[in-house]
């Protein structure tokens, strides 16, 4: 169970709306409970005085107020289970983004290297599955079994008032019923659903891999095997998915047998206590149907709990996951921020980018170009530049001058080692384009805002114009509030990458790194685009990375890495 307190303790956030949450579901079986026994008692009372009155006994009876009673609990019930619904599954999804966003802020804190070490699809799968899994803690795990606890306490106590012993009795059947569909179902399926959510991520993981793996694989002819891997793994989830599905129907009947055994025994035992003169017709009447009235909460326990092995499971990869810590340290003490932009690369080595002993310096006010094939390691350069990555050896150092005067060696005098930075206010001072365009299901105008929340219309128009925009914006319907899809899918990659580039631009940063910026552009529109930028990168220090320096905006100085 401990895997579940940190999630318990999320959801424990929410607790006045969890509270009146589980009221409404017990409202809705105290309803049903009322609803059933006073019909019961009605139906009988009402039949036992035409007896009587039929053998000419004088009888006075009153049918308002069980009949208003009656109206008031079916009234009741139904009132009360719309707004269970309605509100139940609000607060759950408003759960599952509370979730979600726990889980996200853990991720967006780490490093590349470390969400390397699991593959795109198991970070996906987290993020959708296994915190999906988890809504069953609140409305199927906690609530449910509370209220049948206190419909059992309502009803033996309803039956107490007439028959104590009886009350007893059947509240120990209940309690075991209770206790078999909600442990013993549990550890039932513990197996199966633990199983089922370890198998649901390898089958994504494959399915994922083969999609974007598919000319590799029919290339190296392993398409078939990998295929057969996919098929054998989905056929196994079934199998197991059905052999849970037998315990959860086993428990279904357990619950249906068990309630009916307690009304059978609480049917019995009013009608021995009726023949000892102990209870009249109608409450005789009225115990066994109040019994039946609990399967409404008893019928939901079985399914529940049998997935109990499934929660504890993700909740347990959430966990590992939300543990992981970032290899980027942020320091307690940070140092000032240095006023002049210049950043020095000494001694630099990323063993996977097969970067070794760069030394490099990128100046105040100065245009780098870095030029090379894919793979050299620009991208490394500038994700060491933002510091998304830290180096494995030599230091990145931000202000100073080099003691030489070169910009390839030499040492910095002073300066300070961007780890000993602040993370939050070293990123704020950097525009940076990352080679993939990352855009948004949401408004143009919602996608630049991600930059400067603070900005106004007229400044996103000015960055549209800046990328050439602005006139093929205008022309849509709602202008800048124009949606443009799922990975900005409703643009063509050159208007993607552009748009992405005006979101840089907003930002107003004094260092700027722009990787393959004009990608997907053809040649006249570069061209606007890169007169266009010259009066912004004025006096600002940037850093340009791609294949040739042709297709850059114009840089002071051009190295190609490879001669580095």
């Amino acid at each position: 169970m401990d895997e579940l307190k940190p999630w318990l303790k999320l959801i424990m956030q929410r607790r006045g709306r969890l509270w009146l949450g589980a009221l409404l579901l017990a409202l809705t079986l105290f309803s049903a409970v009322g609803l059933l026994a006073l019909s019961g008692w009605f139906i009988t009372a009402t039949g036992v005085t035409a007896l009587l009155w039929a053998a000419g006994q004088r009888v006075m009876f009153d049918v308002y107020m069980p009949g208003g009673g009656i109206r008031f609990f079916a009234l009741t019930r139904t009132v009360a289970r719309y707004f269970e619904r309605v509100f139940n599954h609000n607060t759950v999804l408003s759960l599952l983004a509370d979730l979600r966003g726990r889980h996200f802020a853990a991720l967006a804190a780490l490093d590349g290297a470390t969400l390397s070490r699991l593959r795109a699809a198991q970070w996906l799968n987290r993020l959708t599955a296994d915190i999906d899994t988890l809504d069953t803690l609140y409305l199927r795990l906690l609530a449910p079994p509370l209220v049948a606890l206190l419909g059992i306490v309502l009803v033996c106590g309803l039956i107490a008032v007439f028959h104590l012993s009886l009350a007893g009795l059947i509240g120990a059947v209940l309690l075991a019923l209770l206790l078999a569909l909600t442990l013993g179902m549990a550890l039932l399926g513990l197996h199966y659903s633990a199983r089922r959510v370890e198998q649901l991520d390898g089958l994504r993981v494959l399915a994922v891999e083969q999609l974007q793996g598919l000319a590799e694989l029919t290339a190296a002819g392993t398409l078939a095997l990998h295929r057969q891997q996919l098929l054998a793994g989905s056929q196994q989830m079934v199998d197991d998915q059905l052999a849970l599905q037998g315990r959860i129907a086993f428990g279904q009947a357990l619950a249906t047998l068990g309630i009916m055994g307690a009304v059978m025994v609480g049917l019995f035992g009013a009608i021995q206590a009726y023949i000892a003169g102990l209870l009249s017709g109608p409450v005789m009447v009225m115990i066994p149907l109040a019994l039946m009235a609990l399967s409404e909460g008893f019928a939901g326990l079985p399914a529940a709990f049998a997935q109990f092995g499934g929660t504890r499971t993700a909740a347990r990869r959430l966990n590992q996951q939300t543990a992981m810590s970032t290899a980027l340290v942020d320091p307690d003490h940070p140092a000032t921020p240095p006023v002049e932009l210049t950043l020095h690369w000494q001694n630099v080595g990323v063993r996977y980018a097969g970067l070794q002993q760069l030394n490099l310096t990128l100046s105040q006010g100065e245009r780098l170009a870095i030029v090379g094939p894919s793979g050299c390691g620009k991208s490394t350069l500038a994700a060491l530049a933002v510091r998304l990555i830290d180096p494995d050896s030599g230091r990145l150092i931000a202000g100073g001058a080099l003691s030489d005067g070169t910009s390839l060696g030499g040492t910095p005098l002073g300066g300070t080692p961007l780890d000993q930075l602040s993370l939050s206010q070293w990123r704020a001072q950097v525009g940076y384009l990352t080679q993939q365009t990352e855009l948004l299901h949401d408004s143009i105008a919602a996608n630049l805002l991600l930059a400067k929340p603070s900005a106004t219309d007229e400044q996103l128009w000015q960055v549209l114009e800046m990328v050439d925009l602005s006139e093929l914006v205008s022309a849509l319907p709602a202008g800048i509030n124009t949606w443009i899809g799922e990975s900005g899918k409703q643009l063509s990659g050159g208007e993607g990458r552009r748009l992405a580039l005006a979101r840089v631009l907003l930002k107003d940063a004094p260092l700027v790194v722009l990787d393959e910026p004009f990608s997907g552009l053809d040649a006249a529109t570069r061209e606007r685009v890169s007169k266009r930028l010259e009066p912004w990168l004025a006096n600002r220090t940037a850093l340009f990375l791609g294949h040739d320096a042709v297709l850059l905006p114009r840089a002071d100085r051009v190295i190609a890495l490879t001669g580095l």
